[in-house]
């Protein structure tokens, strides 16, 4: 593959500000094409925040929006359990409630079925792009290619799935309705759980893989291919006119002055940093920082460890198989930027652990958090905005690994003037209104 495959502009010139899965999959997308990209992180290296040890999960059949019927009866009692999926936790900020009540007026059967199905379409693209980028190039990231399992404790949770089979059905989505035996079948280790069992559903094309590995990797081969990485650098301000977007002020973490860098085109792919260095320029996106968590450790026996993805649904907790490592990930808390690693969180990953996969070492476990940059609706911020030059990579949730390679190259397609894949309708942000949730006066950084 070169450069010259697919052209963009001649000679446009791109910056895209973040180093996660997202940024780095939007840079090399770009530079397919043809374009010139400079990718900015603050790390000195890629993957470093969000997607350093996430849950592992490419599964576009479970892209479902946490807004949905009967979240906010369920959100109380969590609230009140020790070992709930979701805690809050007020951060000072008007915006954290806000987001919440828009949340909550998404909680409707309508507006879920909305929205589970723009984030299926994309996730379903993003997975297809995902298995053609690593043909193309090799790229070796402990992936498997074996399905995904929801696991339901109780009837009652099996009988709801009843809703997301729907959509699944729908959208042409191949499934498995399981009950125990099956699940058993799909996933030989849980024979030995502890926890009741009572059915599951499984989505055969959906994958996994270790996130960081496959950023990093994606970054040196971008690297080889002409990207430039300023790794170390904290953006400053967005340059502008007032009407477009046409460099990046941004200052290195070694000390000095600022530095500007001249763009044709601007991708904002900061996560939940995003909506902060957009407020300055009168735009104001529903952007949230959801805090998660995850233990990876060894294998102590790996029969009795998942060979693919497992989604305890009763803790919202994913447990995945990554070569001779066991990831567990997940839930929510919603207290702004706070990074600190609350041991009540951990006992919970480990209590899930022992109850269904007790194979890994959870002695030599390493704890880590992480802030997933959700919108109330579920589906990412993908597009252009009012300021021309200025584009959205940003607002993925926990679904940022599934949707990164379709949301990069369908962001390339829409910067090139290419006509996209998929539909891109509700997917930017002029869902939120011509200048986001809220409006502001323009305080655009002069050039």
């Amino acid at each position: 593959m070169t450069r010259s495959q697919v052209k963009c502009e001649a000679d446009m010139k791109v910056v895209v500000l973040g180093g996660g899965v997202i940024g780095v999959s939007t840079a090399w997308a770009l530079l397919r094409q043809g374009a010139e990209v400079t990718l900015v992180d603050r790390q000195n290296g890629v993957a470093m925040e969000t997607s350093f040890a996430n849950a592992g999960q490419v599964s576009p059949g479970y892209s479902t929006p946490w807004a949905a019927p009967g979240i906010p009866l369920k959100a109380l009692k969590w609230l009140f359990q020790t070992h709930a999926p979701l805690a809050i936790r007020p951060d000072g900020t008007l915006f954290q409630w806000r987001w919440m009540a828009a949340m909550l007026a998404n909680c409707s059967a309508d507006r879920y079925a909305v929205n589970k199905e723009r984030m299926m379409r994309l996730s379903e693209y993003s997975r297809d792009c995902l298995r053609a980028w690593r043909s193309e190039t090799g790229i070796a990231y402990d992936a498997r290619s074996q399905g995904t399992l929801q696991l339901f404790r109780s009837q009652a949770q099996l009988d709801a799935a009843a809703r997301d089979v729907a959509v699944l059905q729908e959208c042409g989505v191949p499934f498995e309705l399981l009950d125990a035996a099956g699940v058993v079948g799909a996933e030989p280790a849980l024979a030995s759980a502890s926890a009741p069992i009572a059915g599951g559903l499984r989505l055969p094309n959906d994958e996994t893989g270790d996130c960081h590995v496959f950023t990093r990797r994606l970054a040196e081969l971008a690297c080889a291919q002409g990207m430039t990485l300023r790794g170390g650098c904290t953006v400053q301000a967005l340059q502008g006119d007032g009407q477009r977007i046409t460099g990046v002020r941004v200052v290195s973490s070694a000390g000095g002055e600022g530095e500007l860098l001249q763009a044709d085109a601007v991708v904002l792919a900061a996560g939940s940093y995003s909506r902060d260095l957009l407020l300055p320029l009168g735009l104001d996106i529903p952007v949230y920082p959801v805090k998660g968590y995850s233990l990876t450790m060894p294998l102590r026996d790996a029969s009795l460890a998942p060979q693919s993805t497992v989604l305890d649904e009763t803790y919202k907790i994913a447990l995945t198989r990554l070569g001779d490592r066991l990831r567990v990930g997940g839930m929510a808390e919603l207290a702004g930027f706070d990074l600190s690693l609350n041991p009540r969180r951990r006992a919970t990953l480990e209590k899930v652990t022992r109850e269904l996969f007790p194979g890994g070492d959870l002695a030599q476990a390493q704890f880590w958090t992480g802030l997933r940059p959700m919108t109330p609706d579920g589906t990412p911020l993908v597009g252009a905005t009012p300021l021309r030059g200025l584009y959205l990579n940003t607002g993925h949730g926990t679904l940022g690994w599934t949707m990164a390679c379709g949301s990069a190259q369908l962001l390339a397609d829409v910067i090139s003037g290419r006509q996209p894949a998929i539909r891109t309708e509700g997917l930017d942000m002029s869902r939120y209104g011509a200048r986001g949730v809220t409006s502001h006066p323009s305080r655009l950084a002069a050039a």
